[in-house]
C-alpha cells in the first residue's frame, strides 16, 4: 500500500506539537549527531585507568587501508620479539606481509574460479567471488599462515610503500585485472580446455599480478642483516638473516598453539562446536580458518586470565559502534540516541547480526582489564590507526561493549577448558561464504 499524503500529514503534526521534537531537530541538524548524544554524565567519569595492564609499545598506524587483522597481529607478536632483542620499541614490516597477503589472494582467488567454473556467472557464488576478491582485510588465521609460509622482518627492513598505506587505487587495478584473469578462465573452461590447461594459464597471469604487487610495494626482502642498540645502549648486528630464520629465532610464537574463539549466539550456530567459512582464505593449501563459538563468560574469562597472567590478545569487533573516536572510548552508554530520537533500538547481539546491522570489522589487541569483585569492568584496547586517536592511540572498552560488539578474541590453548580442546578436535561445520563471521576478511 502506498504512503498516503494525509498520513504525512498526521506524523508532521505529531511532530511539532512537541516542543522537545523542534529542539531536537535544531540540535542535530546544525551540529553532528554524535556531538549531541553524547552523554555529559557518562562521558565526565570515564578514565583510562586499569588494575592490569600488559606493558606494550607506541602505537602503529594503518593509515588509509584495511590491514587491522594484520597490525593486530604484528603488534601481538612484536612484544615477545622485544623482549628477545631487548629493545624498548619495536615494529615488524606490515609492507612485507601485505604483499605477500596480495599475491597470496590473488591466487587463492583465480584458484576458486577454475574451482567454480561450472558454476553460472551470476549464481551467488561467483558473484561474491568477484564482488571481494583482494581486499585488505583478514582473518588471524590468515595472518597465522602468511607468517609460517614467509616469516617476518623488521620493519626498518620493509618500510612502507605510497601504496601499502594508500592501498585503494593499487587495490582498484589489481581487481580490475583479476576480473580480467577470472574471465579468460572461464572462457578457456567453456571453449573445452583441461583443467591443468587453466592452471598453466593461471601461472602466466600471476606473473602480471607478482608485477604488479612488486612496482607497487617493492620486492619483498629474501634475506637481511639488521643493526641495533638494546636497551643499554649495546650495538648488536644480525647477519644474512632470512625473515623465516628471524621468526624463529627472535619471535618463536607457536601460532599452531593458538586458537579462534568466536561468541556468535545465531540460531544456526551452536556452542561448543567449530565452524569454517568456505573461500575464508588467503594461502592455497594452508589448515582452514576455524572457530570455536563459546558463550560470552567463556571469552571473557579467557580473556582476562591471559591479561592476568601477562598476555595480550588478539581480537575482531563491530568497531564502528558506539564509538567515540577522539576520547577513544568504546561503550553502549557513550550516546544516548534513544532520547535524542525518542525511539527504542532493541535488536539484540544475534539479531543483529541476523538482520545485517553487524559484523566484524576491525580487529585490534587487548592489553589491560580493570577488574572489581573478580568481574571485568572495562578492557584496554590496542588500536592501529595512530597516536592521534584516542589517548596516545589506546581506547577504553566499557565491559558491555565487549558482550554486544566484541565477536572473536585469539587465545592460547592453554586457557582453554578441557571440554574446549575436545570440541576443537570435531570437524568443523562449514558456513557460506557470505556468513558474518567471514566479514572482517572483507574490509577495504
Amino acid at each position: 500500500m502506498e504512503l498516503k499524503l494525509n498520513e504525512v500529514e498526521e506524523m508532521k503534526r505529531a511532530f511539532v506539537s512537541s516542543p522537545k521534537n523542534l529542539i531536537a531537530m535544531n540540535a542535530v541538524s546544525n551540529n553532528s549527531l554524535t556531538s549531541v548524544a553524547l552523554s555529559r554524565v557518562f562521558f565526565s567519569k570515564y578514565n583510562h585507568v586499569f588494575s592490569n595492564e600488559v606493558k606494550t609499545m607506541k602505537i602503529t598506524n594503518q593509515k588509509h587501508s584495511g590491514r587491522c587483522w594484520m597490525f593486530a597481529g604484528l603488534n601481538f607478536l612484536r612484544n615477545t620479539a622485544a623482549k628477545k632483542l631487548n629493545i624498548d620499541q619495536f615494529e615488524l614490516s606490515q609492507s612485507y606481509e601485505m604483499f605477500w597477503d596480495k599475491l597470496e589472494k590473488a591466487n587463492y582467488f583465480l584458484e576458486s574460479i577454475i574451482e567454480t567454473v561450472k558454476e553460472g556467472l551470476h549464481s551467488r557464488l561467483v558473484s561474491w567471488l568477484l564482488e571481494g576478491l583482494i581486499e585488505d582485510g583478514g582473518q588471524w588465521g590468515m595472518f597465522s599462515k602468511l607468517v609460517k609460509k614467509y616469516g617476518v622482518v623488521p620493519k626498518e627492513v620493509m618500510k612502507e610503500s605510497f601504496h601499502t598505506s594508500n592501498s585503494q587505487a593499487m587495490n582498484m587495478l589489481l581487481k580490475t585485472k583479476l576480473r580480467e584473469d577470472a574471465m579468460i578462465l572461464r572462457k578457456m573452461s567453456e571453449s573445452g580446455e583441461s583443467e591443468s590447461s587453466l592452471r598453466e594459464k593461471k601461472h602466466e597471469l600471476m606473473k602480471e599480478i607478482y608485477r604488479m604487487l612488486t612496482i607497487s610495494i617493492g620486492l619483498p626482502t629474501e634475506k637481511f642483516d639488521y643493526e641495533y642498540k638494546d636497551k643499554e645502549g649495546f650495538f648488536h648486528r644480525i647477519s644474512d638473516i632470512t625473515p623465516i630464520e628471524f621468526y624463529e629465532k627472535y619471535v618463536g610464537v607457536d601460532l599452531d598453539d593458538m586458537v579462534s574463539v568466536i561468541n556468535c549466539p545465531t540460531s544456526d550456530k551452536d556452542f561448543h562446536k567449530t565452524y569454517t567459512v568456505q573461500y575464508l582464505g588467503n594461502v592455497v593449501g594452508g589448515e582452514n580458518v576455524v572457530y570455536l563459538n563459546e558463550n560470552l563468560d567463556a571469552l571473557k574469562n579467557m580473556a582476562k586470565k591471559a591479561i592476568e597472567n601477562g598476555d595480550i590478545i588478539w581480537f575482531a569487533s563491530d568497531v564502528g559502534k558506539m564509538m567515540e573516536k577522539d576520547s577513544g572510548i568504546l561503550d553502549t552508554e557513550v550516546y544516548d540516541f534513544e532520547n535524542l530520537y525518542d525511539v527504542n533500538f532493541n535488536l539484540d547481539k544475534a539479531q543483529r547480526l541476523d538482520y545485517g546491522n553487524s559484523l566484524m570489522t576491525h580487529a585490534m589487541v587487548l592489553t589491560g582489564v580493570d577488574i572489581v569483585n573478580d568481574k571485568s569492568v572495562k578492557w584496554k584496547v590496542e588500536n592501529s590507526w595512530g597516536e592521534k586517536v584516542g589517548k596516545e592511540g589506546y581506547f577504553v572498552m566499557g565491559d558491555r561493549w565487549f558482550d554486544e560488539y566484541v565477536y572473536e578474541i585469539v587465545i592460547s590453548k592453554k586457557y582453554l577448558s578441557s571440554e574446549m580442546k575436545e570440541a576443537l578436535k570435531k570437524k568443523p561445520t562449514i558456513l557460506p561464504p557470505w556468513d558474518p563471521m567471514g566479514s572482517v576478511a572483507k574490509v577495504k
